[in-house]
């Protein structure tokens, strides 16, 4: 499979996506420059973490309009494979792919720590290979991370089977303490109607090295693999 890392300026987490499907999970990747109107024949897009283009007006206003977001909206429509960690989910969002908005946390400060999170579903790609319920430590950094939708859009997701992790505490319970932003229900992450486009806050690339000391990341990266044949 050949993957394609989108970077803006003010990504910084491309390189950890980077390092993680080339050196750890052993696939080509495409370093796809926000300017570019070519996806390189990418079989998956990934959208990394960071503050593009310095987060202004919103987490990911501008980026959504980039020059590459158009391959980016074009190849998700005909059902390509996307996934936006951290900024990237914000992007999906104010791009239309994803459902819902990321808010500003409910204490109002920027948020960089452990957390753990739990898979809802093994209907999804990420998922697939997780154990359901289970509680995983992936961290966090994020300032805009509070998850936010309409009553019927979450009820589609709950209905659908969208909703891809919920916050939750290390015994993979759910509790007011564990949600760490303020997300609407717990939620962590998420994914489009077709299955094909997902979002998450948490950073997996950060927790998928044994050099971090932490590898529960690993097994979404490892999903995606085993579920997909290209």
């Amino acid at each position: 499979m050949k993957f394609g890392v989108v970077i803006f300026p003010g990504s910084n987490c491309d390189q950890d996506v980077i390092q993680v499907l080339e050196n750890v999970s052993q696939q080509p990747v495409a370093h796809l420059w926000h300017k570019d109107h070519d996806l390189q024949n990418v079989d998956f897009v990934i959208l990394p973490g960071g503050f593009s283009y310095g987060d202004y007006l919103r987490s990911g206003a501008i980026a959504r309009f980039s020059p590459i977001m158009q391959e980016v909206i074009s190849h998700a429509n005909k059902g390509g494979y996307v996934m936006g960690i951290c900024n990237g989910f914000q992007i999906l969002t104010e791009a239309g792919l994803l459902p819902g908005a990321l808010l500003r946390n409910t204490e109002q400060k920027f948020i960089c720590r452990n957390v753990h999170i739990r898979p809802e579903t093994n209907e999804l790609l990420p998922t697939r290979l997780l154990q359901k319920g289970q509680a995983y430590q992936i961290p966090i950094a994020h300032g805009e991370g509070r998850y936010f939708a309409d009553a019927a859009t979450l009820q589609k997701l709950n209905d659908q089977d969208q909703i891809m992790f919920r916050y939750c505490d290390a015994q993979g319970q759910l509790t007011e303490g564990t949600n760490c932003n303020g997300s609407l229900d717990s939620i962590a992450g998420i994914s489009n109607e077709n299955r094909n486009v997902f979002g998450m806050m948490p950073h997996p690339e950060r927790a998928a090295d044994q050099d971090l000391g932490n590898t529960d990341g690993r097994m979404i990266f490892e999903s995606l693999l085993e579920t997909i044949s290209i």
